[in-house]
């Protein structure tokens, strides 16, 4: 019988889970509604009746030796997922949870840090002791790797990149703060900045037309790919802004690389190419030409699963 492990990762909208093997092989992966209003122990319910009505297909096939998951507002110490803004939860005991379904052991992280490990075990930092996992989607999520170790700090809320301030007194954040990165750079925060320069500028743009709630982060790729001035200088000011805060990180963390993921990441050179640019001009002297700016060597459809199968896998070789 092949080892694998259980995948889950929570989102404020759906929810993901797969069996994985050791190598990242994906044996199956599902997905069901997370239903953000009603209590976990209801996802819990019916994440287990889905998976174990499929694994009961495979199982002389398969041994399922432990559990990851990836979660907002998730305690890799504590096991358990605090608060979450998106989740009307509270403080949920996951850990405890998990052995009603699965006496078998069982690991917790947030969806940055969960990235993170996918990329040290599967995707472009495999090899790698020090790098840093940026995720850009809604918000701006981030992993930080060092000695092959993942940086919990001492509460296990370490490596919030996203929420230091890039701009005195600037954008209101989620968080409370003002002058986040991720109200910044984040898909959220780059449709931001195009309704601030559409309202600055005088220049032709087909995203005029179109409402915030109905503009997406691609609408912007594709306006700038067709010469959009608006969507470039958009991207310019996003890569500027990621560039120079990454340089900071490097100042205190000097990691071999910094990888880049979501679907922000998507638009490539677009918001490669200044990114660089700026982390480059910013760097302290003896880290100038040393820190590679990678894009995930994940699949954005199975990054999530991988993620968290990665972290208990992590768990089970130590």
């Amino acid at each position: 019988m092949t080892d694998v492990t259980l995948g889950i990762d929570i989102g404020g909208t759906n929810t993901v889970f797969g069996i994985v093997d050791e190598k990242g092989k994906i044996i199956f992966k599902d997905s069901i509604s997370t239903n953000a209003m009603e209590p976990a122990e209801s996802l819990f319910e019916r994440v287990f009746e889905v998976f174990t009505k499929k694994f009961n297909e495979i199982s002389t096939e398969y041994n399922l030796v432990g559990i990851g998951m990836g979660a907002p507002d998730a305690n890799y110490y504590t096991g358990a997922i605090e608060n979450p803004p998106n989740l009307n939860w509270g403080y949920v005991d996951v850990k405890s949870a998990m052995k009603n379904y699965y006496d078998i052991p069982f690991a917790l992280t947030n969806d940055a840090n969960a990235a993170a490990i996918g990329e040290m075990e599967f995707g472009s930092a495999r090899g790698m002791k020090n790098f840093i996992e940026i995720t850009l989607g809604t918000g701006l999520g981030s992993g930080i790797v060092v000695d092959g170790k993942m940086l919990y700090g001492f509460s296990g809320a370490a490596g919030e990149l996203g929420h230091i301030n890039i701009v005195k007194d600037g954008r209101k954040c989620g968080c409370g703060r003002k002058g986040c990165l991720e109200t910044y750079v984040s898909a959220t925060g780059i449709k931001r900045t195009v309704y601030e320069f559409l309202a600055s500028s005088r220049d032709e743009s087909a995203m005029r037309d179109i409402s915030f709630n109905q503009l997406t982060a691609k609408d912007i790729y594709d306006a700038a790919k067709v010469g959009d001035k608006v969507a470039i200088s958009a991207f310019k000011y996003t890569g500027k802004l990621l560039g120079e805060a990454l340089a900071d990180a490097v100042a205190i963390l000097s990691p071999e690389a910094i990888v880049i993921f979501g679907g922000l990441a998507q638009a490539g050179e677009m918001i490669f190419a200044p990114t660089q640019k700026y982390m480059e001009s910013s760097l302290l002297h003896f880290h100038k030409g040393k820190i590679k700016l990678l894009q995930s060597g994940l699949a954005e459809g199975d990054a999530a699963v991988l993620g968290a199968s990665a972290l208990i896998w992590q768990e089970l070789k130590r």
